[in-house]
């Protein structure tokens, strides 16, 4: 027993991208840590808080589990400083970092979403497989139901979330950009600042292991971009890696960087402004257009406080940093909705 609880405990779902994301970063900090695929619905309560969202990790020597990717891979980082850091070591690629991050958390999980739940067929056996994995103990008839049950619940819950069919068009374009943009770092064994991967590598990797496992967009994948399998195979278990931070403003990395973050400048970020407007004025509908496509979803709350993260990340960078950053951020048609926040 006393052996296990110096070990971190994740528990989670292979099914989930945020719980595949802490796994790599464990094993690519070399934290030692068990790894439970286990619903945390089914955590004692004193051990879990009300939540109970995927992934839920529990410090060695700790009662309780604690949730939500992004403070899950901060409080690495302040409790090992020096071990194998996520964090780029230059602020403005800090700040880089965390939005890229955001965004695959926020909007790349909708492809990740639309694309196991749009197709019939590609949602039930990803429901199979789910259940299969979180509830090994369920047989026959007992399992189908389970299945069936949650296929339903997902395929519903697509409008709530903004991947329902009248977002389609939009969320395909931005899939195959997001591979293109990937497919700039030329080889797999490369990520956007360096050699070495980041906290946003991490949340990508998220995404796109559930993206190129289930069979419609791994199709896409293999036949676009195969290069992106292989960077998210080797990036599953990157504990052998080691590389160094590269932040110029030339070559591979810095090219897969501008590709993405001209993304969020013409889609991530003006959503998470009129998300935020929304929520402000109490309204319960987002609605704008992306490249042309219209795309419309539920106001959230949590990606109101998102936008406010963002916020607060600029405002803390050194004018110094924001005037080094402000070209770049201009180019990728990102500037104008941070230039609010200072």
């Amino acid at each position: 027993m006393a052996e296990a609880m110096q070990r971190y405990e994740l528990v989670g779902c292979n099914g989930s991208p945020y719980s595949r994301k802490m796994l790599a970063i464990l094993r690519y900090r070399h934290l030692p840590h068990n790894w439970r695929v286990e619903d945390p619905a089914t955590l004692p309560s004193d051990v879990a808080g009300p939540l109970r969202l995927m992934p839920m990790l529990r410090v060695p020597g700790s009662a309780r589990f604690e949730c939500d990717s992004t403070p899950l891979a901060h409080m690495l980082e302040a409790r090992h400083p020096r071990a194998r850091s996520i964090i780029p070591d230059d602020p403005a690629a800090t700040f880089l970092c965390h939005l890229i991050e955001d965004y695959a958390d926020e909007w790349c999980t909708k492809m990740m979403y639309y694309f196991r739940w749009a197709d019939p067929e590609t949602a039930r056996a990803c429901a199979s497989w789910v259940i299969r994995d979180l509830r090994p103990e369920l047989r026959g008839a007992e399992r189908i139901a389970a299945e069936s049950t949650f296929f339903q619940r997902q395929r519903d819950r697509r409008g709530m979330v903004g991947c329902g069919p009248e977002n389609g068009a939009l969320i395909e374009a931005h899939f195959s950009e997001l591979l293109r943009a990937l497919t700039l770092l030329e080889a797999p064994d490369q990520y956007l600042f360096g050699t070495r991967p980041s906290l946003a590598d991490f949340a990508l990797y998220g995404q796109l292991f559930e993206l190129t496992l289930d069979a419609w967009p791994q199709a896409i994948v293999r036949r676009d971009a195969p290069l992106v399998e292989n960077w998210v195979c080797r990036l599953d278990d990157a504990s052998g890696v080691n590389g160094t931070w590269d932040a110029r403003k030339e070559g591979a990395h810095h090219a897969a960087r501008m590709a993405i973050l001209r993304m969020i400048g013409r889609g991530y970020l003006p959503f998470l402004a009129k998300n935020a407007a929304a929520i402000a004025a109490g309204e319960r509908l987002v609605a704008l257009t992306i490249d042309g496509h219209t795309y419309s979803q539920p106001a959230f709350k949590y990606q109101a406080k998102c936008f406010g993260e963002i916020a607060r990340c600029w405002s803390a960078l050194a004018e110094s940093d924001r005037s080094r950053l402000s070209p770049l951020l201009n180019e990728t048609g990102c500037l104008p909705y941070l230039n609010g926040f200072t």
